[in-house]
């Protein structure tokens, strides 16, 4: 498959996480339900990673690899702390756009710390993604 195949299957399974959060954290606590949700998905990629024959391999990450994938972990964990607890307490469909504002932090990263080139049409997208987030926050 394609990137952007793969990209648009994590936006279908990314929206589904905060309808299947937002309802089955009704009468629990934001953290603990984060925290749950962080163990049924260590569990799933550890299963898949095993099934793979790949698990052995984990020893084999180079110790910088490993200090930048705890910063992502790290970050993530933030991320979906905040994210679980905005959408227990407010509603999914302007949670979820707010959300998205990683956009415009991914591409303006990409630019700098990758030297990925901003196209016009990337520029214009990323700033239609801020607008239509601004215009559903303050709706």
């Amino acid at each position: 498959m394609s990137w952007l195949a793969y990209a648009l299957l994590s936006a279908l399974f990314a929206g589904l996480v905060g309808i299947f959060g937002k309802i089955g954290m009704r009468d629990l606590d934001s953290t603990l339900a984060t925290a749950a949700r962080s163990i049924v998905m260590a569990a799933a990629l550890v299963t898949l990673v095993s099934a793979r024959g790949q698990l052995s391999s984990l020893g084999t990450i180079p110790s910088k690899a490993w200090l930048w994938i705890c910063l992502a972990g790290l970050a993530g964990a933030a991320s979906w702390l905040c994210y679980f607890r905005a959408i227990q307490i407010g509603p999914v469909s302007r949670v979820a756009p707010i959300d998205r504002l990683s956009v415009l932090i991914a591409v303006v990263s990409g630019a700098l710390i990758f030297g990925e080139k901003i196209s016009g049409g990337v520029a214009v997208g990323a700033l239609l993604v801020v607008a239509g987030s601004i215009l559903i926050a303050i709706s």
